[in-house]
């Protein structure tokens, strides 16, 4: 570090971050004519992009229940950003914007800059206002991490595969589906994740530490960024958004850094204070203990009740036919009464049949799917609206079933909603505990006739659960 008679001369070296410390002499505390310029664009740019202006921001913040405060309304809460082309978001939910939208906040900021050089250019320097656009990105950058932290450390964002997942085709899949279930299927890695972005934004939330966590920051969304350009996800545009307030708030301290660890030359310290009135230190009594007990104490509890419960919110919670879940081969096979043998090509005779734990049976056959799509993170609190287990996904028609067990009759909706008319009614029976006839009209009026057999197959990630690396498995 810089001995006291050193001090004056790197302060004068220190450029734009420098200027803030008010050890250096007050010649140096003049910021220059592109410094100001660029602070204009760049406090409109980020103040526009963190700051919700939008009215149907706050309509979906009142239409929320407080009084039932769900975990996805926290999230939405945590995601806005302004949208000019997106449409207009449902209530209690808020879309992610596009670059298009960054576009107009560009243009807005450029044209607000050039009125406020005009209408501003005798000010010396932006030191306070500066600190407090820092404020507004550090808790803005900390609610992004901390909205996604709690759903990786309870292992929900990415689930483990269900076991129609689990027999599907793996070219069935979406580039975007396959990195999901590649997650889902080490929670513990997933934990981890979850406690980096924890560790970055409480970092934020404080003014020394803020540095530190945005470097964090840096290469963990960048990462995030890239692979949902790579794997082509829906929040691309989001992550980099988090991105750009991290370069903004590292960009503070990175010369000094520099300076430091690279050029290793004498280097000033940070040592600005700011000011504040009287109502901003009741502001900030109140307000930063607020933003940690809705981000982090209320939504970590949230997210800890809703996987103690549920175990992950993306699969449905209604519960299935008992003791019947798992792959069924389809022995036999009859529309109007014909017999149909087996066909790898034939669109119509199903090929196998699983019946999962809830309410959901999935059909392979080769009747074209057209996918139904799930790019982004959301959080559906009703269970027979959640689309995980079918969306991106081919190869497979995934049906919500409706059970009346003093009839045995099975009520089946095609869960796409691309076929919301494709329904069937069937009667089951099970013969033994292994074989399940189901008989009735398929969604073509036609009478079927299926007989299905339980294949005792075993599944690499049950079986070697709790097992170390080294003991010996076999299927």
């Amino acid at each position: 570090m810089a001995t006291i008679e050193q001090l004056p001369l790197v302060a004068k070296k220190e450029g734009f971050s420098a200027r803030l410390n008010p050890a250096a002499p007050a010649s140096s505390l003049r910021w220059s004519g592109p410094e100001k310029i660029a602070f204009r664009f760049f406090f409109l740019y980020f103040f526009l992009q963190a700051v919700p202006l939008d009215w149907k921001y706050y309509r979906n913040l009142f239409s929320i229940n407080w009084l039932d405060l769900h975990l996805g309304d926290i999230l939405n809460l945590s995601r806005y950003t302004p949208q000019f082309f997106a449409g207009n978001p449902t209530a209690g939910s808020w879309g992610l914007n596009t670059f298009a939208d960054w576009g107009v906040v560009f243009a807005i900021a450029v044209v607000g800059a050039i009125i406020w050089t005009i209408r501003d250019k005798d000010r010396r320097e932006y030191n306070q206002l500066y600190y407090w656009l820092r404020v507004i990105l550090r808790y803005r950058l900390a609610a992004g991490l901390l909205a996604y932290a709690f759903i990786k450390i309870y292992p929900m964002q990415a689930p483990l595969p269900s076991i129609s997942h689990l027999n599907t085709y793996y070219g069935d899949f979406t580039a975007w589906k396959l990195f999901s279930l590649t997650l889902g299927i080490v929670p513990d890695y997933q934990s981890f994740l979850g406690l980096v972005e924890l560790l970055a934004a409480v970092l934020l939330l404080f003014r020394k530490t803020t540095s530190i966590g945005a470097f964090l920051v840096l290469p963990f969304t960048g990462n995030v960024f890239m692979s949902n350009l790579a794997y082509e996800g829906g929040e691309y545009v989001y992550s980099f958004y988090l991105v750009t307030i991290a370069l903004f708030l590292f960009f503070f301290d990175a010369k000094r850094l520099f300076s430091l660890l690279m050029l290793e030359q004498p280097t000033l310290p940070n040592l600005f204070k700011p000011f504040f009135r009287d109502w901003q230190k009741t502001a900030r009594v109140v307000l930063k203990p607020a933003f940690v007990f809705l981000f982090v104490v209320l939504y970590g509890y949230k997210a800890h009740a809703v996987y103690n419960q549920e175990g992950s919110y993306h699969y449905p919670k209604t519960a299935g036919l008992p003791g019947v879940s798992g792959l069924y081969n389809v022995k036999e096979f009859r529309l109007n009464q014909k017999i149909l043998p087996y066909s790898a090509t034939d669109v119509i005779r199903w090929q196998d049949v699983v019946f999962e734990k809830w309410a959901t049976i999935s059909v392979r056959s080769n009747r074209p799917v057209l996918l139904e799509t799930a790019k982004t993170e959301e959080i559906i609190r009703p269970t027979a609206a959640r689309n995980f287990e079918l969306a991106e996904a081919g190869g497979r028609h995934y049906y919500d079933y409706q059970l009346d067990a003093a009839n045995q009759v099975l009520t089946l909706q095609n869960k796409n909603k691309n076929y919301p008319n494709k329904k069937l009614v069937l009667q089951y029976q099970q013969p033994t505990a292994n074989q399940i006839i189901l008989s009735g009209l398929n969604e073509q009026q036609d009478s079927v006739y299926i007989v299905l057999e339980k294949q005792p197959k075993k599944y690499l990630l049950e079986e070697a659960a709790g097992r170390g690396r080294r003991e010996a498995l076999k299927l």
